[in-house]
Order: C-alpha cells, then structure tokens, then sequence
C-alpha cells in the first residue's frame, strides 16, 4: 500500500475516533471524509440522514447521508481512484523497462564511441602516416552505426559501402601509390568512385554488411521494443472506462458511504467481479503481452557472437586491417587497375600529417571497458529477462490481484456486498469469482432459479466452464 493510502486511512481512523460518541445516524464523519479525500466540498450537504430520492446508483431502502451532487463527486473519486490504483500496480513494471532501457541505451553509446576510438588506435599503432586522413571516414562510419541503432532510417548496406569508399582512397595514397606528397582531391574523388569496380579489399566489405546487419538490427530492435514496452503502460494506466462501469465502481467504493460505512471494503467476488467487467479488455492485451516478453527472451539469446553489437564493433579493426592487407599485397594490379580509370596520379604540394594518439592510453581504456562491457551488455540483458519473466501473467491476473492486494477486503472480514455489510459472504457472493462477468448493467433481469442477485449493478450470469479469452470476446462483442 502505497504512502498516500497509509495517509487516508489514519486519518479515517481519526474521523472514527473523534466521533465515537455521536448519533450513529450523524452524516458528520461521512462529511469529514469527503472534505478529507477532497472529493468536494461540503457546503449544503446533510448533516443528518435523509430520504435518497434524488439519487441514481446509490439507492437504499434506508436513509442516506448523500446527495445527487455527492454522487456525482463520488462518480469522478471513484475513477481516480482506480486510476491510481492502476498506476501503482505498474509503477514497479514501468520502472524496469524504463531504466534498463535508458542503460542500454547508453551502455550503446558508449560501445560505439569506445568502438570508435579502438578502430582510430588501430590506424594510429599500424598505418600512423595515414591515420589523420582515415580519421574522418572512421568517425562517419561510427555516427551511422549510432544512427542506425537509434532508430534512423538508414540503410547499413549504404554506410558501410560509404566507409570503403572514402577509404579507398587514402589507402592508394599511402599504402598502394604512395608519394612524396597526397594525391588531389579530384583524383581522390575519381579513385572513390571507382572503388566498387575496382574491388580492392575483396570479400572484407561483404562480410562487414552481413556483420553489421545481423548485429545492429537486434540492438536496434531490443531498444525499439523497450520503448513500446513502456507506451504500453502508460496506455493501460490511463483507460477510459464506460459509464456502466463507472457506476459498478462508484456502487462498490463509495455507496457504502451514503450509509455511512466509511470504512467497508467490497466482499471478494463483488469486486472481482466489478473489476474483472471493468478490465475486461486487459485480457486481450495479456495475449499480446505474453508474446512480447516471448519475443525480448528469443531476441536477448540470440545476440551472441556475430549477431552481439558489443562482438561485431569492438572487432571492426581486424577486418579492417585484413582489407588493407589484401590491397597492399595486390598494389600492382590495383594500381594499373586505377591508372586505367583514373589516369595517372595527380599530386599536391602538401602532405597529410601522422597521428599522434598515445598508444598506451587508448589501449588501457580499450581493455577496461570491454570487460565491463560484458557484465553491462551480456549480464545485464539477462538480469534484465529474468525480472521481465516474472511481470509475463502481469495484466490477465490485473484484475484480482488489484482486488486482493488493494481494494477487497480481507478473507473473513465484513465486507460491503452492494447494498450492505455483510459479516460473511454468503455461497451466491463467494462462488461469483468463479463466475466471470459478461457485461455490466443497471436493470438486472429475473435471476436465474437457484442464483440470487448480489447488487443491483452487477449480474453474474453463469456460462458453465468458459475460458477467459471467451468471456472477453462475449465482453468486446465479438464471438467466442
């Protein structure tokens, strides 16, 4: 139970303190716990019991200490009240998804960048002279893997192409033709062009798309399906409810009040059965749901190897470097190959300059974080499965734990019945939580021989052994 609940009820408790010596018919603690609650203000209302007349849903045979504007308020109290009660019970789920989804993505952040800076040692420690210029096709190549993973609408097909491209270049200048001083630019931008046809680094940028696709898809994935996760709740916390249902609930919470039963709470199948009526589309959502936790289980195993970010990025280097390889041991070839595209190599006066990284620093943070990264990526994910596992039956048992854990009163207490306090429920109120509700309405029909009416707001019609997936398609006014 939440602070807020802790709070109303000790101060009920202080209503029902202070007024243990007046009339038992005195409306005033019934008054002071609408003022209290803020449900509204009291001015004109009774003091005393009087006839209900004037009231809608709730009526008695007795006489009330509501008015119709009471009702109306109690109609609004009831909703929030429920509202919050909702919103409680999935605090602690919206919580786990949000904050795993907020670390991984920032967990993926910080691959990348590390992904990054780990590719930029590598041409700064193996290919110095020409690690200034391979620099920038580096850092875009990690701007769209970071584009992609975040939801972008880019293709890794292209990005990776795009990276071999620009490199191709900067590999003839320095590893293939190289020269006293660089190439031109637009010799550079003619070699680029034709890095497609010439195909210096062979099978390496097939490979790196395979790699990429397979890797950062599910990552992408994964996040994507946090985020929905979370729209999820925030949809379901926030549900609209009909006006039959907002009387079921204003008749089961705050009609015992008319009476003034501040304190009772409804019976156990009373309110299961409201409840079960007024979230009733919940159980078509809790299908869904169960898939979707099936799904992040599936996808969070299947990422491993060539199909784990963390695996694919921070071992970009070492195909990279295979590539180079292969286009320093075919540099003849490669270069007649441009020379008869791009004709012979048109140089300027400058030459680029070489890096100047410090080699053992970027290694040291390397090491570190691909250790932590394991725990982080790996661990984490599956931490993270393992506690999403135990929210799988969260919204088709919404319901009753709502009624169990908050809302009905506790097993051999009195509870409010519908239209008393009972001391116990009776076989018609205990059996009706094994009775689902298909629909509910204000004028109930003659009752079924050997079945009474518990409540003039609810029936409870039994259908014989029917699942809930048909009870809710009867409720939606589909067939079952």
């Amino acid at each position: 139970m939440g602070s807020k609940s802790l709070l109303s009820s000790i101060l009920l408790f202080a209503v029902l303190m202070s007024g243990r010596g007046e009339h038992q018919r005195s409306c005033q603690d019934v008054l002071k716990v609408f003022q209290l609650r803020k449900i509204g203000a009291i001015k004109g209302f009774p003091e005393t019991p009087r006839a209900g007349t004037d009231l809608q849903v709730c009526t008695s045979k007795n006489s009330t200490c509501c008015t119709k504007k009471m009702e109306e308020r109690y109609q609004i109290a009831a909703k929030q009240d429920i509202q919050e009660v909702l919103q409680a019970s999935s605090s602690a789920l919206k919580f786990l998804i949000s904050h795993n989804a907020a670390a991984f993505q920032e967990t993926f952040e910080m691959l990348i960048k590390q992904a990054e800076n780990y590719t930029r040692t590598f041409f700064c420690n193996t290919y110095r002279n020409m690690a200034v210029e391979a620099a920038t096709s580096v850092q875009e190549f990690f701007t769209d893997v970071g584009l992609f993973v975040f939801g972008t609408d880019i293709s890794t097909e292209e990005f990776v192409n795009r990276f071999f491209d620009t490199l191709f270049p900067v590999i003839y200048n320095h590893l293939i033709n190289p020269g006293m001083t660089d190439i031109s630019l637009e010799y550079s931008e003619c070699i680029q062009m034709a890095r497609r046809e010439i195909n210096p680094f062979g099978n390496i940028p097939k490979i790196v798309m395979g790699q990429m696709g397979r890797s950062l898809l599910p990552s992408r994935t994964f996040l994507q399906a946090l985020n929905l996760g979370i729209e999820v709740i925030n949809t379901t916390d926030h549900l609209h409810f009909s006006k039959e249902c907002s009387r079921a609930l204003l008749r089961m919470q705050y009609c015992p009040h008319c009476q003034g039963l501040i304190l009772s709470k409804p019976c156990m199948g009373y309110c299961l059965n409201v409840i079960r009526g007024c979230l009733a589309n919940m159980a078509e959502i809790d299908l869904h749901w169960r898939g979707y936790i099936g799904s992040l289980e599936e996808l969070s195993s299947a990422m491993y190897g060539t199909y784990d970010i963390e695996y694919v990025l921070l071992n970009f280097h070492s195909l990279i470097n295979d590539a180079l390889m292969q286009a320093h041991i075919n540099g003849p070839k490669l270069s007649e190959q441009v020379t008869k595209v791009c004709g012979h190599p048109v140089r300027k006066p400058t030459q680029s300059p070489s890096c100047s990284l410090d080699q053992n620093k970027d290694n040291q943070g390397l090491n570190v974080f691909s250790r932590d990264s394991e725990e982080t990526l790996a661990s984490r994910r599956k931490d993270f499965i393992n506690s999403l596992r135990l929210y799988r039956t969260f919204y088709g048992g919404l319901a009753d734990q709502l009624c169990i854990n908050e809302l009905a009163a506790a097993d051999g207490l009195p509870c409010w019945s519908g239209e008393d306090v009972v001391k116990r429920p009776s076989g018609d109120e205990a059996a009706i939580c094994d009775c689902p509700i298909t629909r509910i309405t204000e004028h109930p029909p003659a009752a079924h021989p050997g079945q009474r009416h518990n409540g003039r707001l609810l029936i409870c019609r039994k259908q014989g052994r029917r699942s809930i997936p048909a009870v809710t398609n009867r409720f939606l006014g589909k067939r079952s």
